[in-house]
Formats: structure tokens, sequence, C-alpha cells
């Protein structure tokens, strides 16, 4: 009897050692895993900065080049701009460093309302219609809505007037521009009109100035024409829609 107790209370010790090792196997697996997914999640981690501070060195390292691009360049085409022989050798130099400028502002991702773009347009426009003797009539409706713009659908917007204003200074031989904007169904009107009698760009002229303001009218989505204008020159025409940024 005695050695069947001993056997019985070996058999449940035994058992009670096999349930014990069965549950610590199982701990120890629990802790490998909770230890992989911590090393898993801590390299991943490490790679969040480790791509982060590459990120941000690239920034960096753009926004050098672009400052410095901006400071030389910048400085050579000021330097052109005051030593040009004509109003028009001027422009030209203006409006490069003003699309020098452009990348420098895009560069950087400051997306603005349209208000916000019409104005920096307004200002560009009027100084260098000035600097060529040439006035200016801005029109806006009360009623026109602001609405955000990306800075790419602003940037398009910019140099579609821009090169209709280089247009009318190299051209058109005008002494005043009218600057009109509406908006009917959603859309933004925009109608630039010059006094001028000299060269009249049509739709059907070839050229890369009037081919690049119509593939930037095609990216907003909208259209561009030109037409005889109502005070003697030339009226550029562009439609564009306000709702959301073209895809």
């Amino acid at each position: 009897m005695m050695g069947f107790f001993s056997l019985f209370t070996l058999a449940g010790l035994t058992l009670v050692l096999g349930v014990f090792a069965l549950v610590l196997m199982v701990l120890l697996r629990s802790q490998r895993r909770q230890l992989a997914n911590e090393r898993t999640m801590a390299s991943a981690r490490l790679s969040e900065r480790e791509s982060l501070v590459r990120a941000q060195a690239t920034l960096a390292e753009r926004e050098r080049i672009y400052s410095d691009l901006h400071d030389d360049i910048g400085a050579r085409l000021l330097g052109m701009i005051h030593s040009a022989e004509s109003p028009e050798q001027a422009d030209r130099a203006r409006a490069v460093l003003q699309d020098l400028r452009d990348v420098v502002s895009r560069s950087r991702g400051t997306p603005g309302s349209l208000s916000d773009t019409l104005g920096e347009i307004r200002g560009e426009t009027s100084q260098r219609l000035a600097a060529a003797g040439i006035s200016l009539s801005w029109e806006i409706n009360d009623d026109l809505p602001d609405p955000e713009l990306d800075t790419a659908r602003a940037l398009h917007l910019h140099r579609i007037v821009r090169e209709a204003i280089s247009n009318v200074i190299r051209h058109a031989r005008a002494s005043h521009v009218r600057v009109r904007m509406k908006v009917i169904g959603g859309k933004l009107c925009l109608d630039l009109t010059d006094d001028g009698g000299g060269k009249d760009p049509a739709p059907t002229s070839k050229g890369r100035g009037l081919d690049n303001m119509r593939d930037r009218a095609a990216e907003l989505e909208g259209d561009i024409d030109w037409k005889p204008g109502t005070e003697g020159g030339t009226k550029v025409l562009l439609t564009m829609p306000l709702g959301d940024s073209p895809t």
C-alpha cells in the first residue's frame, strides 16, 4: 500500500512538473515573441528617425542650393536689369528673375488663397508695366470668392499672366493695360486687354510663350483664347475652375 501511495505521489509530482514545464515553455515563447516585437518596433523607430534625419538633411541642402542660386544668379539678373539698354531688355531679365523666385517659393511649398496669388500677380504686373511706361487698371468684382490654391495652380496662373504681360511689353507698343476678373458659373474669368497697335498674338500663332500659356491653362483644367481688344490691342481670355485642384 505504501509502495502504491509512493508511486501515486511520484506520478502526481511528475504530472505537476510536466504542467509546470509546459507553462514555463509557453511563458518563455511568449517572452521571446514580445522581445522580438520590441526589437522590430525599435528597429522601425530607428529607421524612421534615420529617414527623418536624411529627409531633413536633403531639405537643408536643397534650401542651401536655392539660396545660392537666388543670391548669385539673382544678383546678376539685377545687374542686367539696371544696365539694360532698353525697357524690353530690362523686362526680360526681370521676368527671368521672377521665374527664379517662383522656383524658390514653390520648393518651400507655401500655398495660399486666390486673393494672395492675385495680390502677388498685381504687385509684379504693376512694377513691370510701370518700368516700361505703361499704366495699369486692375478690376476685381467685390463678390470674387477666395478659395485656397495649391502651389502648382498658383504658379500656373502667375506664369500665364506674366507671359501675357511680356507680350504686351515686347510686342504691343501699348500705353495702357486693363485686367478684369469675375466669377461665372464657378469659374474664374480673367481678361487682360492692352491698347497697343503692335504685333497681336493670335490663337494660331506659333511661339514657345503662347504654347506655354496653353499648356498651363490645360493644367488648370481651363481654357485660354486671344481676341481683338476693346481698347484697340489684344485681349487674353482665361477661364479656370475654382473647385478642387486638378488631379
